[in-house]
């Protein structure tokens, strides 16, 4: 097994962070997608729905990051999460069968998706120590 068996990635159309966890810490890696993103505009009477249509090539990178990982979560805002899920179904069966859950997350901080992704992995969490507590107390709470 390797040594970050549990990943966790936060999508918007804009970036994936990618954080693989496992006992011996975290490792992230951040991807972008080719295309700038566009904002289109749905007018009246016009064909199609206004929004742009998924890239295939950054999901695919995602995929590929993901690749080696035992257990996949995937948060994040609107419909990307979901967009990268449906690529990773289809093009990536292997891959697929390891998604754990596909959740809604706002935009969190890098520490608050590992904190996330930790609590769903059910992995430990830091020991928080008391300030003037001797090493090995924890803190009451």
């Amino acid at each position: 097994m390797p040594s970050h068996f549990h990943a966790v990635v936060w999508i918007d159309h804009s970036q994936a962070r990618i954080f693989h966890l496992g006992l011996s810490g975290s490792d992230e890696v951040t991807l972008h997608p080719h295309l700038a993103t566009r904002h289109l505009h749905h007018k009246a009477n016009e064909i199609g729905s206004g929004h742009a249509a998924p890239d295939k090539t950054f999901y695919a990178e995602v995929t590929a990051a993901l690749a080696d990982a035992g257990e996949i979560l995937i948060i994040g805002p609107a419909g990307a999460k979901t967009e990268l899920a449906s690529h990773i179904r289809a093009h990536a069966p292997d891959v697929a069968k390891r998604i754990a859950a596909v959740e809604a997350a706002d935009h969190p901080s890098d520490n608050e998706i590992v904190a996330y992704a930790k609590r769903h992995f059910k992995l430990p969490l830091p020991r928080i120590q008391a300030p003037g507590a001797a090493p090995g107390e924890r803190q009451a709470g």
